[in-house]
């Protein structure tokens, strides 16, 4: 019992009292501007973000969900078909494998500025390739047009996000038996019905456990956003998780930041609640 006592200490503070802090805080008059009168508000915060004129609170919620499903849908699909191609060996898969998983090792932030510089209106690699391959006839403001910026980000956050999936998946898909496999071969099934009769149901809860888990993550992932368009131009890529910051950091609201965090917090238990139970349900009606 002992032994778990550091843990609990190391939680305690470091997790469960900034949440708890951040709770309280978001129902305070809490700014940098006057540190002195700090106050209870109750839901003055709650309401200040759901009708700021400024910043539409339901354009934010719909660029959130266009974020977390076009960024997973894509990510799954394509750490999937990684998986899949990397599952049997070949030569050179070691060299292969390090490249696809490479970008999973760098920071969120410096991938976005790395993409922002690549998507570049004037000297970035993407206007510079298109326009060699004759696909565009003058540069495309990708981060500066409101029409292209949220692709953009949800290009870069795709490249990004594909190695987890590939390296999950990958794990799990070697841990199919090769004898139930080889059964089905045997039996006349082709590689379809055995990739949705076989793997994908012997492989679901990986499946589910990963996109549950990159879902939050996404949510909670503003950096490559900040780093290419700080939620801009004219809030096209704003999301829930950027306008927290924004409230901090450019308007040093504390208060209204830490009401963005519970909006987020309450949204992803929601979620998280939602999602084991249709997951669950659907299992148990297999059975």
């Amino acid at each position: 019992m002992a032994i778990m006592v550091p843990a609990f200490v190391f939680l305690t503070l470091f997790v469960y009292f900034p949440i708890v802090k951040g709770v309280v805080i978001s129902f305070q008059n809490y700014t940098l501007y006057d540190m002195t009168n700090i106050h209870w508000i109750g839901l003055d915060n709650f309401r200040a973000i759901m009708t700021d004129i400024n910043f539409g609170f339901l354009q934010i919620i719909i660029n959130t969900v266009i974020w977390i499903l076009v960024s997973l849908l894509f990510q799954f699909l394509l750490g999937f078909i990684l998986a899949l191609l990397m599952k049997e060996p070949f030569r050179g898969r070691g060299i292969y494998s390090a490249l696809v998983f490479y970008p999973w090792a760098l920071s969120g932030f410096a991938i976005g500025l790395i993409w922002a510089w690549m998507f570049n209106g004037q000297f970035g690699i993407i206007n510079d390739v298109l326009l060699r391959l004759g696909l565009i006839s003058n540069n495309v403001g990708f981060l500066s047009d409101p029409r292209y910026a949220m692709v953009s980000v949800i290009v870069a956050n795709i490249w990004y996000g594909v190695p987890f999936f590939a390296i999950m998946l990958l794990a799990a898909l070697q841990s199919v038996p090769a004898e139930l496999m080889e059964a089905a071969k045997i039996d006349g099934a082709g590689p379809v019905r055995r990739l949705f009769s076989i793997t994908i149901p012997y492989i679901k809860p990986t499946i589910v456990s990963t996109t549950l888990l990159r879902t939050m993550w996404i949510m909670n992932f503003p950096d490559i956003i900040y780093a290419m368009t700080g939620g801009g131009p004219s809030n096209s890529t704003n999301i829930l998780a950027t306008q927290m910051i924004n409230k901090i950091l450019q308007f040093y609201d504390y208060g209204q930041g830490a009401a963005f965090g519970v909006v987020i917090m309450l949204i992803l238990f929601a979620y998280a609640i939602i999602y084991l139970r249709i997951s669950a349900t659907k299992e148990d009606a297999t059975i």
